[in-house]
Parts: structure tokens; sequence; C-alpha cells
């Protein structure tokens, strides 16, 4: 018999709820149905960010260095001006309305920039800047008018950095992760140089802090960042996940309506859950060759 040669079989929201109420021995019935089911899905994708690594949502991510400038936002942050002429990496930008400020960390006219025109990189604002209001370089005295509201969304979606890279003429050097008491235990922290160390200040807008301060306007960090899902919003969307784990969605999905809808599947459907997870889990994991080298000393025999 002659095989589909169909691989896109894919389920939206609607179906992942239909399915779980089907798994508890309900009907969608009503809007309040799609409604709490959908509200149990957001909170379980939530919950998986607790649960560990997802290989699908690492997204690599570059940010450039600014002289002097230590504290960068854990992935892109950029905002859109009428136009970017006379702005100066590093220098800090003032809201005339808001009083907001935030330092320029790239530019397009950079060597390095792939920026579009009109938009800057920048770090974390300290206030909220207004859309519409005029914006003023402290070092070169220029203005220009903030065109839109700054975008956090994927700034905010970082659960975690992995792992980091600085590139500094064309040639990747590890960085160390420190934690947050070895970070302020450094006496000086204005030291500048090749960045050698970072720390992950996991706020709801994360802030990546580094040492020594950046000494040009051209190293590049690199890092892996975990990143959240996409929530479910409409019910006909699709999920943000591989193929592999649809089995695993929905087995969740049936446990979180059990505990308001059919408690007397509970202990069944948290089983098959967590089972279901554990498999994609496993299967999900990262692959590498391991090597075991044993120690000079116990070669020596001492």
């Amino acid at each position: 018999m002659a095989v589909s040669g169909s691989k896109n079989f894919e389920l939206d929201v609607a179906d992942y709820v239909e399915e779980a109420f089907e798994r508890c021995g309900l009907e969608v019935r009503t809007g309040y149905d799609l409604k709490t089911a959908k509200r149990s899905l957001n909170l379980m994708l939530a919950e998986w960010a607790n649960r560990g690594l997802n290989q699908w949502t690492i997204t690599e991510t570059s940010i450039v260095t600014a002289t002097g400038v230590t504290e960068y936002p854990a992935g892109p942050l950029i905002m859109v001006v009428a136009s970017d002429a006379g702005f100066e990496v590093s220098e800090t930008l003032t809201g005339a309305i808001s009083g907001a400020t935030a330092k320029i960390t790239n530019i397009p006219s950079s060597s390095v920039s792939d920026l579009e025109a009109n938009t800057l990189s920048i770090t974390i604002p300290v206030g909220t800047f207004v859309s519409g209001e005029t914006l003023t370089g402290g070092t070169s005295g220029t203005s220009s008018t903030l065109s839109a509201a700054i975008d956090f969304s994927n700034t905010a979606s970082t659960i975690d950095i992995l792992s980091a890279v600085i590139t500094k003429d064309s040639t990747d050097l590890s960085i160390d992760r420190v934690s947050r008491e070895a970070f302020i235990n450094i006496p000086n922290k204005t030291n500048s140089g090749r960045i050698t160390q970072y720390f992950l200040d996991r706020q709801l807008t994360p802030v990546l802090k580094v040492w020594p301060a950046p000494n040009n306007d051209t190293d590049i960090i690199k890092f892996n960042r975990l990143t959240r899902m996409d929530d479910a919003d409409i019910y006909t969307n699709s999920l943000d996940l591989p193929f592999r784990f649809y089995p695993c969605l929905a087995a969740g999905l049936a446990y979180y309506i059990a505990m308001k809808r059919a408690p007397n599947r509970l202990q069944m459907l948290k089983s098959v859950y967590e089972e279901e997870f554990d498999r994609a889990a496993t299967e999900d994991r990262d692959r590498a060759s391991f090597t075991v080298v044993p120690a000079i000393n116990y070669l020596r025999g001492s």
C-alpha cells in the first residue's frame, strides 16, 4: 500500500483542547471551557520553562560592545528614531518629556552594525521613554524624535544564558559566567580591557553585566540564550514546539484540566504526563562525544 508522503501533521490550540477534554472523559461545550483550557495551556508552557532545557527555544544572539558600557540587555533592544545622523556610540540619550535615559551601544553607521537605518541599539532605559518625544545625545548634542514605543518583548523573553564568547578580531574567546556575589565583589568595575566575565541579572527584563569594561566599539558578545515559548493566543494558532512534543503537550493539558474538572482521573493523567515529558525531554537532550581521561597522579600510582 502507498504511504501518504505527508509529514505535516500539526495540531492547533482548539485541537489540543478537544483532545485534553476527551482524555478527561468530557466534551468542550461552552466558550468558558475553551477559555479555561487556554489559560491552563499557557500556565503549563510557563511550567515547562522551569523544567529545564528545551533545545528548540535556544537562540544565538550577538551584541556589539560599546566603550565603557558594562550593562547590556540580554537580547536585542532597539529604539526607532526619526534620524540617527550625528549620534555617537556610548553617549547617553535623554528624553525631553519623560526624563528617561539610556546609552547607545550600536548605530547603523558602525562598521560592525547590522541595524536598519534610523534605529539605535540601547541599554535598558532608566525610566520610560514616550513615543514622539525629543531625544538628545549627551555628548554629541544631536536631537531626534522617538518614532515608536520601545518593544521589550524580545529581551524580556530571555530565561537564561547557557554559554557566551567574545569575538575580537574575528576570533571567538570564551568568557566565564560568575555569580551575583562574585560580580559584586569585583573591586573596580570600571577597569577596561577584553571582557573575561559576565553575570546575568535575571530581572523582569534581564541584564547582562560584563567585566572588564569594553575598551572598543567593535568586539561582539555572542551568547546562546534560552527563550520563552510563544503563548497560545487564538484557537487557530499552532504552538511553538517540535512534533515529538505533541503527545507530551496533549497529556499535560489533560492533567491540568483534570485538576479542575475530572479529579477522578487526576493520578492516571499525571502519570501519563510525567512519562510523556520524560520521554520527550530525553530525546531533546544535547548529544556530544564524552571522553574520560585518568588523572596523572592515578597513572603514577600515587
